[in-house]
């Protein structure tokens, strides 16, 4: 049986108010040619379908479309998980409907976990793999608050929540593995010793809550994860990998290849991995240094892909300029395979000691809401330590996406 394996699309995504749309598409025809070319079983899509819980009616289209399409492919069975991003209410409305056509969604943890349990049959009814669908697990969903508990005992308590969500599942599967058939695991979450991109949410208060590639049960023997755009192995263990998100989400990213795998069971076992590399619609690009040097890595860029680049200016500059961002477009001039969606000036004051030379960020857009009140809390108590306020900020911010995916 033949599997492919891709996480992280967030149809929706929007990049400083610019749409994605366009290079989405791209991504999914091209998806959808992949899947008939390699005459590919079983997609399996490892949460993050669509970049907020509301998603527009532009992004519910083209995961419809998308579906609608997939089903001509020959593709027999698809199975779609719920990443951190997602509605849970969202993703699940049709599931009974996709049902009918092999499409298999777990927008969040079941009631009953056996739900979880998806065995993919031939044609001849035979069961020839199974899949532990597993979405991202929420906190409800792995842990009980425990009142008075340190901070340590908290993360401990969410890593051993995940863990005994998956060794939940072994019970179930051991006949399948007795019987010499496949087992593959899904996960949205953080695991120990990867590497994350600027455009990650932190998931799990502070990434606590990661786990090693090693706690995983022996069982399964592909652990398909999403939530981390980079395409990585986990731990050196070949068979736990992050697909990646298929287009570079943020400037973090602009260097990063983006990927599907593509796996091949026989007789029982995993026999080939393979990593196919997703065609690149658009670069994103960082332009960086003083005015003299920006203006001479705009004016020498060329561009390779069929879309415009988009690119982001950071300016080092002693004293403000004025209208920068309006004279970089002038220089611009009909350049066409390049367009400015952001300029930023980085003043650069010289001090008497070294720790204090610093860039300051004249725009708090391009801060994260954690770093805006670590600020405030240094500006208003900056003989106080703030690993506690910080703490239940991070702990408001995942209270407040919770809330978001419930609605």
């Amino acid at each position: 049986m033949k599997v492919l394996h891709t996480s992280d699309w967030h149809l929706g995504k929007r990049l400083l108010h610019h749409e994605r749309t366009e290079e989405h598409q791209h991504f999914l025809n091209w998806l959808l040619e992949i899947i008939q070319t390699e005459k590919v079983d079983a997609l399996l899509v490892a949460g993050d379908i669509f970049d907020t819980g509301a998603p527009s009616n532009t992004a519910l289209k083209q995961y419809y479309d998308f579906l609608r399409a997939l089903y001509l492919t020959g593709c027999k069975h698809v199975i779609i998980t719920g990443g951190n991003h997602d509605s849970i209410s969202t993703l699940n409305a049709p599931k009974e409907l996709l049902k009918y056509f092999n499409i298999h969604v777990i927008g969040g943890v079941p009631a009953d976990l056996q739900d979880e349990i998806i065995p993919l049959k031939n044609e001849a009814g035979e069961v020839k793999l199974v899949v532990c669908a597993v979405p991202f697990l929420r906190d409800k969903d792995v842990r009980l608050s425990v009142a008075g508990e340190t901070a340590e005992e908290r993360e401990q308590r969410i890593k051993d929540g995940i863990c005994n969500h998956y060794k939940a599942l072994v019970p179930f599967i051991s006949e399948f593995k007795t019987a010499g058939i496949p087992v593959i695991t899904t996960g949205h979450l953080f695991a120990a010793g990867s590497s994350p991109s600027d455009s990650e949410k932190e998931i799990h208060v502070g990434n606590l809550g990661q786990i090693c590639g090693d706690q995983f049960p022996v069982e399964f023997d592909y652990v398909a994860l999403g939530h981390l755009h980079r395409p990585q192995i986990v731990g050196g263990f070949n068979h736990v990998r992050y697909s990646g998100s298929p287009i570079p989400l943020s400037f973090s990213e602009n260097d990063d290849r983006k990927s599907i795998l593509l796996l091949d069971f026989e007789d029982g076992k995993l026999s080939n991995l393979t990593e196919m590399p997703v065609p690149r619609q658009r670069r994103l690009v960082r332009f960086k240094g003083s005015l003299e040097k920006v203006h001479i890595q705009m004016l020498s860029f060329e561009n390779d892909n069929p879309l415009p680049a988009w690119a982001e200016i950071q300016v080092d500059t002693e004293s403000f300029i004025p209208n920068l961002e309006e004279n970089l477009r002038e220089l611009l001039g009909g350049k066409t395979d390049l367009e400015l969606i952001t300029c930023r000036q980085n003043l650069v004051r010289a001090k008497v000691t070294l720790d204090s030379q610093v860039q300051e960020e004249l725009h708090l857009h391009d801060l994260q809401p954690k770093e805006v009140f670590r600020k405030r809390c240094e500006a208003e108590f900056p003989e106080l330590s703030h690993e506690d306020l910080l703490q239940t900020f991070d702990e408001l911010l995942e209270n407040m996406g919770e809330q978001l995916a419930k609605n």
